[in-house]
């Protein structure tokens, strides 16, 4: 069944179509919509869930916490400064090992208030141990809701689905919804053993001494590794159930590109557009998309551009001092690499990006031997 829904709605029938049985959330824009559209399917009978109303966003990540180490498929979703909120129990999630899946929708940090499209954010919470999974379109915001149950429950690690702010949230797309018998076939009831029971004398969170807390943090670690292996197993499976795949990265006419810009996002599509133009200007141009970001999937970004001669990356946010987070995680990715990465900086606070001002980023580093640091842009370049 195709609907027209804005990405936020596709959020919700991805969490609907995947049958979670604890919804804990607080409103704030601009995820508000993902759920009040779910309270409402549960308030019409669509969904068999119970839907928890709290006080805050520490308190919705608390709740699903509680619910996922019973045994339940937990989801909750926020933004900005909910998800700050939310990061000491972060850490609590991953390191309990609890498949919750989060909707994160990208939103600026204050001061001063914004609450426009900017990725610091979910970056910021890069080293909490949760998956993080970047969307460029709201077919597959849906998608990858569905496809992030089945790598929490299978791995045992929380992830969060991220998409921007209003370009994706509150922008309306053409979305192919799948019937629930076909969803159902791909992702089965969650089965867990070793949960809590009623009765028990277990406890989640007791004290660990020195000896054994590093082993937990290397165990976690070690799995993390593993997750770009079974996210291709799971993207191969939704392929043969639903007909669609994304990939942990998307490269984009990059066999002979001699430059590759690197994005993630709904960037994705204005950069692949830029692309095509410069091809037919006679520049080898082409594009990576980067869906997955933690883990950080090194050995597709190294195999993806072997061939490029110069390297950019355009970053929806901004890490003071440093500059743009992707560029900084690819330059480390490629240490060792002798070729240079250009950073560019723009959109902040939900500043517009223009294919125009893409364009330009190529053309600065036609011009350049090397990056002397991170170009920021402040306004619209044309």
């Amino acid at each position: 069944m195709k609907k027209v829904l804005m990405g936020n709605f596709a959020a919700s029938h991805g969490v609907r179509l995947s049958r979670a049985q604890v919804i804990s959330a607080y409103p704030i824009t601009p995820q508000t919509h993902v759920v009040e559209e779910l309270s409402a399917m549960v308030a019409r009978g669509e969904l068999n869930a119970k839907f928890i109303k709290v006080e805050s966003e520490h308190s919705a990540l608390a709740c699903c916490i509680a619910a996922s180490v019973m045994g339940a498929r937990a989801f909750t979703a926020t933004s900005s400064h909910g998800l700050l909120l939310m990061h000491e129990l972060l850490h609590w999630a991953s390191g309990g090992r609890l498949p919750i899946v989060m909707v994160a929708v990208n939103r600026a940090i204050a001061p001063g208030w914004n609450i426009w499209n900017e990725q610091t954010d979910t970056l910021s919470q890069r080293d909490t141990g949760w998956i993080q999974l970047y969307c460029a379109s709201n077919q597959e915001i849906l998608d990858t809701v569905i496809q992030a149950f089945r790598l929490a429950e299978t791995v045992k690690i929380p992830v969060m689905v991220i998409y921007d702010a209003f370009i994706l949230s509150h922008t309306y797309e053409p979305v192919d919804i799948p019937d629930q018998k076909t969803v159902d076939a791909f992702l089965p009831p969650l089965k867990n053993p070793e949960v809590l029971k009623v009765g028990e004398a277990r406890a989640f969170g007791s004290v660990t001494s020195p000896d054994f807390h590093m082993e937990f943090r290397m165990k976690l670690h070690d799995t993390y590794e593993r997750v770009p292996e079974e996210f291709e197993k799971i993207e191969q499976a939704y392929a043969a159930t639903v007909g669609r795949t994304y990939g942990a990265i998307e490269p984009y006419r990059c066999e002979d590109a001699e430059l590759v810009m690197v994005v993630a996002g709904s960037l994705a599509g204005p950069t692949k557009m830029v692309v095509d133009g410069l091809r037919q200007k006679g520049i080898k141009a082409g594009r990576i998309k980067l869906k997955m970001f933690r883990p950080f999937p090194t050995k597709p970004l190294q195999e993806a551009l072997k061939n490029a001669k110069k390297i950019l990356v355009l970053d929806r946010n901004l890490s003071p001092g440093t500059g743009g987070i992707f560029a900084h995680e690819l330059r480390s990715a490629l240490k060792g690499d002798a070729r240079p990465v250009w950073g560019f900086v723009a959109g902040i606070g939900g500043r517009d990006i223009t294919p125009e001002l893409i364009e330009s980023m190529f053309f600065d580093a036609i011009g350049a031997d090397a990056p002397v640091s991170t170009t920021i842009f402040k306004g619209v370049r044309l």
